[in-house]
């Protein structure tokens, strides 16, 4: 009797308890990595916070968005207090007219979360601008009705995510900025002694070039 392994291979008889053995073994260490990324995770949250709660939201979180990353940095509220505070900052996939774009933002997770909403920011490149929504502040922070109504048990991490996708897909937050153009210089129509027309242009060392019949600007 042959066995057919996970990897394709066959073994004959009763050997295929080892290999599944082998299998299981190997299941488990990738399951306790698993648990080690979530575990470093929860080693970065203070006491203040829930922190197996928290670890694990943001271990979820970052498997479905894995262009964040979780920080423990200094968040000032508007009032001027600051605390540090655990935060995912990076860029979150969307759709907007068939094409994909990643679009920066930072949310910080407060210390009574999962009671707390968290708060919410666009955080555009210096290549981009930011695009005004009825969803945005000006200093970029995002308003939805998500976070305003947010309730313990039904609202989540991953789910203000979703939210934030979705809402991003149908009203870009942010735009890139347009490439200046490149500046001209100026040119001067001037009529000599001579009664010839001649175009001044600006030249490198900043003294006129003279293009002598030339009208056209």
């Amino acid at each position: 009797m042959w066995a057919v392994l996970l990897n394709g291979s066959k073994v004959e008889g009763g050997d295929w308890r080892t290999e599944n053995s082998r299998f299981l073994f190997l299941s488990e260490k990738l399951g306790s990595i698993m648990t080690l990324t979530e575990t470093s995770i929860k080693r970065m949250l203070p006491t203040t916070y829930v922190r197996s709660f928290v670890a694990h939201e943001i271990f979820v979180a970052t498997t479905y968005f894995k262009n964040l990353k979780p920080a423990m940095d200094r968040y000032v509220f508007r009032d001027g207090t600051a605390k540090t505070l655990m935060s995912l900052t990076g860029t979150i996939p969307v759709t907007f007219s068939g094409n994909l774009y990643n679009i920066p933002v930072c949310v910080w997770i407060k210390e009574r979360y999962p009671q707390a909403a968290p708060i919410c920011y666009v955080k555009p490149t210096p290549e981009m601008m930011m695009v005004r929504r009825g969803f945005l502040s000006g200093d970029g922070q995002v308003i939805l009705p998500y976070l305003k109504e947010w309730k313990k048990g039904d609202c989540d991490l991953i789910g203000l995510l979703q939210v934030m996708v979705a809402v991003f897909g149908e009203f870009p937050p942010v735009s890139m900025r347009p490439f200046p153009e490149k500046e001209q210089g100026t040119c001067r129509l001037h009529t000599g002694p001579d009664g010839n027309s001649v175009l001044l242009l600006p030249s490198e060392d900043g003294q006129p070039l003279q293009r002598g019949n030339e009208t056209n600007c």
